[in-house]
């Protein structure tokens, strides 16, 4: 499901070999789906420290991801925590298809991210007002669903090229399950709504909930055939309703050539409640841009 996932090896060997190396937490305890938790705390740790959860694509794993991602040097110079989940599933996915991992406290994989972020405030010092997360792929699609599911624990999100919370919602899907659900018809990029049917999806997924929303940040290549372009739209629609936002406006070749810049509503690219990136040619995934997400978050 991703292509990077043949230098998944090197990636974690680069990690290692830079002198940056995360640790596997023995005495968290992974309720409710079991999924693996591993960490970055850097030396020069600030008090309290922001958190970034970085979830890895299918195929992958958290030790090469955390190679991958580019977060790690940033962690150093600027004193974050990172978490990076790791899956239980046989082919590294994580489920996404399920209601229990749709829905907040439902009992998937989203729930036991949740706890790790928990766990990291209370051990490591890490900021309860200041908690992201981002992901490829596999990774993309559950920040999506952190994002929709745990408004009260992230504050915004970072996606590169996955699809609208709720998209791959497959009926009878459970949590436990491997591999993961599979939905053909969200991945072909053929499952499309109203803004307002998207956003109500969100908005189902904790009921109740009447806070603040985290802002959106949706990366998305045109040529993507794993997680097809059209999804860039339907997740934009999403977002945009979430947030009750209807104008937008354009930069072309921003932040390189061939991307374009929208953001919705007021504000910048790094203070904007959601902001989409098109990458023109680019097929699946997007490249992370660890510098754009760092100003996303404020950082």
């Amino acid at each position: 499901m991703h292509i990077l996932s043949t230098l998944s090896a090197v990636a974690g060997l680069l990690a290692v070999g830079s002198g940056q190396q995360i640790t596997k937490v023995n005495d968290f305890n992974a309720v409710p789906t079991r999924l693996g938790m591993y960490v970055y705390v850097p030396s020069n740790i600030k008090t309290p420290a922001p958190i970034i959860v970085a979830v890895h694509h299918c195929q992958g794993s958290a030790q090469a991801y955390a190679g991958e991602s580019g977060l790690m040097g940033l962690a150093g110079q600027k004193g974050f925590i990172i978490i990076f989940p790791n899956s239980k599933s046989g082919g590294g996915c994580f489920d996404v298809a399920s209601t229990a991992s749709l829905t907040h406290d439902g009992g998937g994989d989203s729930q036991t991210i949740a706890n790790m972020v928990k766990y990291a405030i209370d051990k490591y010092g890490g900021d309860p007002d200041r908690v992201f997360a981002t992901g490829t792929s596999s990774g993309a699609m559950m920040t999506n669903v952190l994002m929709g599911a745990y408004p009260d624990v992230f504050k915004a999100g970072s996606a590169y090229s996955g699809v609208p919370d709720g998209c791959f919602f497959v009926q009878g899907s459970t949590a436990t399950q491997d591999p993961p659900g599979w939905n053909n018809q969200c991945a072909n990029g053929q499952l499309t709504k109203t803004a307002a049917q998207w956003g109500d999806m969100v908005r189902s997924y904790y009921p109740g909930y009447n806070g603040t929303r985290p802002r959106m940040q949706i990366w998305h290549g045109t040529s993507d055939n794993t997680l097809r372009y059209p999804n860039y739209a339907e997740a934009m629609k999403q977002w945009s309703n979430v947030f009750g936002l209807t104008e937008s406006k354009n930069a072309q070749n921003t932040p390189q050539n061939g991307y374009t810049q929208t953001i919705y509503g007021e504000g910048d690219a790094a203070t904007a409640q959601l902001v989409g990136y098109s990458a023109s040619g680019v097929g699946h995934s997007v490249p992370i841009h660890a510098s754009v997400d760092m100003a996303f978050f404020g950082i």
